[in-house]
Parts: C-alpha cells; structure tokens; sequence
C-alpha cells in the first residue's frame, strides 16, 4: 500500500529478498489518496474531502451507476505505483484493497495505469467455486452469496485484461473463507482446486497495538492464517494434489 502508515517499513521488507514478488496494492477507498482529492471528486467523501470513501458496497453501487471517473482512477493508481517504483521496488502486479478493480469503471482506470508504468500483471479477483466450503463452518453463506452475485462481472474482466494486454491467473481462491480459515478448509480447497492457475488470497499476519487500534475484523485470524500456512500439513496438503507454488514473474 503507496500510502499506508507502514511504507516505509514494508519497502525494507520488500528489497529483502530480490526473488520476492512484489505487487501495488491499490486503495482506492479506506484511505486517504496520494494526489490532491480535489482532483478525485468521484473517489472522496464530500463530508470528508480528504479520504476516500468507506465500504466496497458502495464504491460498487456507484461504479455501476456511472459515477466513478476511470480517469480519475487511472491518475491515483499511477501516483500509487510510481511511489513503490520511486523506492526501488519492481512492481510484480497490481490489485486492490477489497478488489475494487472488480467493478469496470476502476478497472478501465487500474488497466491504464498499469501499462503506463509498466506492470503486466494483475490479480483476477473472481473466486472460483468448485466446491460448497460453507458446510465446513458456519457464517460463510453471505460471503459465499456475494462471491457468486459478482462472477457475473467475471466475463467483462477477463475481455477488458486480454485486450490490455496484461497476464492475470484463472482466478482466485480463499476470499469466501477469509476470516474463517483453519487447516480443514485449506485442506478443501486443495482438494477442490481445479487444474489452472490461481491465487490464494489470504491475510497472516500477528496481533499489535497499531492493528487493535484500526477498524477491521481481521485481528486474531491472521495469527490463524499464519499458523496454517507454514503448518508443514500444509505444504503436504499442497503436494498431494500436485500443487506447484509460483508468484507473479513466473506466471
């Protein structure tokens, strides 16, 4: 994230190891934008000139009516991923906080930006469902709901990448069960994977002040999520099924 708290930080982690694949994660509500929000009247919150509006539920209302400039989406996107390129970072991909890039009206935007500062890749936000996880904990079935609903988008995405010319995976696994993963459910996964190409997106992390203090509801579970995926039953899990683990270069 160009305009998290912790850049700095991060950028040190991400020139650690020259192998890592590094990627923009764009935030484009949740935040506050790198360019003037003046310029951003489509993206800010008119009680709160300063910040982005909150909630991707109506970022989505308002892309889909019309109301968010793609311009606009394009000149912060490339103020975001010129930042990361300014500190040495080679951006592997692009994606966004709460896959906004969903949604055609910030990815026309995202698209540009991307080719403009050279980035060639970018994550496919659409979960595949080949299996009902929701049977293995309950309190999936909104999330599982909202992930259907929204393949719908799926078609017009996979078009508007190929005639940008930039690569993206078949699509994505793990969105249904974030802030419910465990072992059993990654073990579902795997086993449901179809052949092709995907990324598992997930959030492991660890618990401090800086998190308690930040509204989100992903605290403890990502101390979970960390647990499970450098459990060594993980990495068997992976195996088993003829899994090979890439990153973004390698795509």
């Amino acid at each position: 994230m160009a305009n998290s708290l912790a850049f700095e930080q991060a950028v040190q982690f991400a020139k650690a190891d020259p192998k890592w694949s590094i990627g923009c994660h764009v935030v484009l509500l949740d935040g506050a934008p790198l360019l003037d929000p003046a310029r951003l009247g489509t993206l800010v919150a008119r009680k709160n000139g300063n910040l982005f509006r909150d909630g991707v539920s109506g970022f989505g209302l308002r892309a889909l009516a019309g109301r968010i400039d793609s311009d606009q989406v394009e000149a912060e996107t490339t103020a975001q991923i010129r930042k990361l390129q300014s500190h040495g970072i080679s951006v592997s991909h692009v994606d966004t906080h709460k896959h906004t890039h969903m949604f055609p009206a910030a990815l026309t935007g995202i698209l540009r930006a991307a080719r403009t500062c050279g980035v060639s890749a970018i994550r496919n936000p659409f979960e595949v469902l080949a299996a009902d996880f929701t049977g293995l904990q309950r309190g999936l079935w909104k999330r599982y709901a909202q992930v259907r609903t929204l393949r719908g988008l799926a078609g017009s995405f996979r078009r508007a990448v190929a005639k940008a010319g930039l690569r993206t995976p078949d699509g994505t696994l793990g969105i249904v069960a974030t802030g419910n993963l465990d072992s059993a459910m990654f073990r579902a996964i795997a086993e449901h994977m179809p052949d092709g190409t995907w990324e598992f997106v997930c959030h492991p992390g660890y618990v401090d002040a800086e998190l308690t203090a930040i509204r989100t509801r992903l605290r403890e579970t990502r101390e979970k999520e960390l647990a499970v995926l450098t459990a060594p039953e993980t990495r068997t899990a992976l195996e088993k099924q003829g899994v090979q683990l890439i990153s973004y270069p390698e795509l």
